[in-house]
């Protein structure tokens, strides 16, 4: 896990306290109605074109350059999806990067004019890089984006037409070698709205209207170029995102309500999106918060085509910090796999797959590292459960394309691999 915008990671953990008894009570998968919403945009979508603007400009929100026709969607059930997706891993600091407060002191740590992938350091992302993660055994690739800092003004929000490009040309590094792809929304729903991370915003009534028109905007154009995309791709609706400045039942309700409009705006597109298989978030994907029966799934106009999103970073004084330097006692593997139990039991058991979007662990000590991460991707595994580890630039090289943490990229093979062994902790 990147170790910025730390600060939003407290509400999770203060949630996981206060909702612990509405845990155990259970979760439900269905939300109110919002049919006319969705025959309006759908509607909407039947009178538009893919294509160019009338003087031949091309605009971000059209369809691809790449894929002018609608490439092959199979019959898969959301979690036979799930299933094919062996090791994911995410572009992390990457595309996702922005003008921010990523260390929660008020102030941002970045002010550039132009905002391309090495604001935070790593290096512009090559064909080689997937190429040489596709060969070590990663078929899931999760490419964050933000977008706030590419956008235009209301009512269009239009996205920048170059940096569309730019983030299409990244995925299809990875489509192209038929890795899974998954695209989203990052830290437009950040830990900073006081320095564009305007998601949050939604919370206050006298600016959710602006901020849900924006969503919708912005999810459009990316869905209507991406329209063609094979079930390769998947798009996810937000990243990290919670409303803990309402009450509970309000907060919860605006998440859904979101996610609900996502998947109206995505479906109402038409072309591969009207069954392309989408990402809900969960409740700042955490796993107590999203194991609460006021969190919803949305309602989908076509069957088994949805799934979970959540992150494990438990415990985070190790997953993000040094704090705790090492992992592995029974208790801790004990805590693992109860966390996993219960996202199991409210959903996946239930017919509702789950991706775990993002895992990780801090700079510490390598064995309990290399542990951690086997056992969560072994148990996950067993589960049905994908799983994609979060990368920020220390975990592989991408630079000279090699592991930065040795042993990781075996002990994660061994785990997917379906053979029945015990996994142990080197000296």
């Amino acid at each position: 896990m990147r170790k910025q915008f730390v600060t939003k990671r407290i509400a999770p953990a203060v949630i996981a306290l206060l909702t612990a008894a509405s845990v155990l009570a259970g979760c439900k998968g269905n939300e109110q109605e919002a049919s006319s919403r969705r025959e309006e945009q759908a509607a909407s979508a039947t009178q538009e074109q893919l294509g160019e603007s009338a003087d031949g400009e091309k605009e971000a929100g059209q369809g691809s350059p790449y894929e002018t026709t609608p490439a092959q969607m199979r019959d898969l059930t959301a979690q036979q999806l799930v299933d094919e997706i062996q090791l994911g891993w995410n572009l992390g600091d990457t595309l996702d990067v922005c003008n921010a407060d990523r260390d929660g002191d008020g102030k941002a740590d970045e002010t550039a004019e132009t905002v391309d992938e090495t604001l935070w350091g790593n290096v512009k992302t090559t064909k080689e890089l997937l190429d040489n993660l596709k060969n070590d055994g990663i078929n899931g690739v999760r490419i964050p984006v933000t977008w706030r800092d590419h956008t235009g003004e209301a009512p269009d929000y239009a996205i920048d037409g170059e940096w569309m490009d730019r983030v299409e040309e990244v995925v299809r590094y990875a489509y192209e070698n038929e890795m899974y792809v998954i695209l989203n929304m990052h830290h437009d729903g950040g830990g900073d709205p006081d320095f564009g991370a305007w998601i949050r915003n939604a919370s206050d009534s006298s600016q959710k209207d602006e901020v849900m028109a924006r969503y919708k905007a912005v999810w459009e154009q990316i869905a209507r170029r991406f329209a063609n995309y094979s079930d390769h791709l998947i798009l996810e609706s937000m990243n990290e995102v919670g409303f803990d400045d309402l009450p509970s039942e309000e907060a919860y309700a605006l998440l859904n309500e979101m996610n609900q409009a996502f998947v109206d705006v995505v479906r109402g597109t038409g072309g591969n999106n009207a069954t392309r298989h989408l990402l809900i978030a969960g409740y700042w994907t955490d796993i107590e918060a999203t194991c609460n029966k006021l969190y919803q799934m949305p309602e989908d106009t076509v069957k088994d085509k949805l799934i979970l999103s959540v992150h494990y970073y438990t415990p985070w004084e190790f997953c993000t910090t040094n704090i705790q330097n090492t992992w592995g006692t029974k208790a801790d593997v004990k805590l693992m796999h109860e966390k996993i139990d219960a996202i199991y039991g409210h959903y996946t058991a239930k017919g509702i797959p789950v991706l775990i979007g993002e895992y990780g662990f801090g700079n510490n000590e390598t064995a309990s590292c290399i542990y951690f991460a086997e056992n969560l991707v072994q148990y996950c595994h067993s589960k049905g459960i994908a799983t994609f580890l979060w990368d920020n630039g220390g975990m592989y090289d991408r630079t000279n394309m090699k592991w930065k943490v040795e042993g990781l990229q075996e002990a994660l093979a061994r785990a997917v691999s379906g053979e029945d062994y015990k996994i142990r902790k080197t000296k």
